[in-house]
């Protein structure tokens, strides 16, 4: 009879939090497996207890290399969190982390998601550079549909925005994850633009035109 060893975790060297099934015992046939730091067993299951990436140290062996320094969890309103690595930065470097508060606001972009994995982003473009991500400062959030967000991003520009933009001064920052962010010099422009996206989403371009423009009335 030949003895095959078993077969390594899917999750290998990638990242998992706190709660990720990484191995399934019952699909294991009285296999030995041993446990390092930032795993335990729960009944026929070997769940992650500490966030960072799952590595096998021999054919049966498995431990969570901590991630508490090398990563950032985010919440992009998915089933998981993701990863943003601290080098994820133009110019960072193990020297050069940046220092981010719980709730920091993250414009990032998803480089690496799979079903087995956690999202990976990153804050820099394709060639190397931060371009328009990074911490989003001051200004205000808010959620709306994916099918929103798609269209405050479609080319040419939505009637809402273009009409906005011809009459106001104002930052804009939309995720196709639903979330908007809304920055303006002056606290009236942020609650005008904010509402006036709220208030589009069920209107049609002519509407959402004649919609802008009543607003825009109300604040002269």
């Amino acid at each position: 009879m030949e003895l095959r060893r078993p077969a390594p975790s899917p999750l290998v060297d990638n990242y998992v939090v706190p709660g990720d099934v990484v191995l399934d015992l019952s699909e294991m046939n009285n296999q030995t497996i041993k446990l390092g730091a930032g795993l335990r067993q729960e009944c026929d299951t070997i769940e992650a207890t500490s966030a960072g990436k799952l590595r096998q140290l021999k054919p049966n062996k498995y431990c969570i290399e901590n991630s508490q320094k090398r990563n950032f969890l985010v919440d992009i309103k998915g089933p998981n969190l993701a990863f943003l690595p601290v080098l994820s930065f133009e110019g960072g470097t193990r020297r050069n982390i940046p220092k981010f508060k719980i709730g920091t606001l993250i414009y990032a972009r998803v480089v690496k998601a799979n079903s087995i994995m956690n999202p990976e982003l990153s804050c820099m473009d394709a060639t190397g550079k931060a371009a328009k991500f990074g911490q989003l400062k001051d200004g205000y959030m808010f959620d709306t549909s994916t099918g929103m967000s798609r269209m405050l991003l479609s080319s040419p520009t939505c009637p809402v925005l273009e009409v906005l933009g011809k009459k106001l001064s104002f930052e804009i920052a939309v995720g196709l994850n639903g979330r908007v962010w809304v920055n303006a010099p002056a606290a009236s422009t942020v609650i005008l633009v904010s509402n006036a996206i709220m208030r589009s989403e069920s209107l049609s371009g002519i509407k959402q035109r004649a919609m802008v423009e009543n607003l825009l009335e109300r604040l002269s």
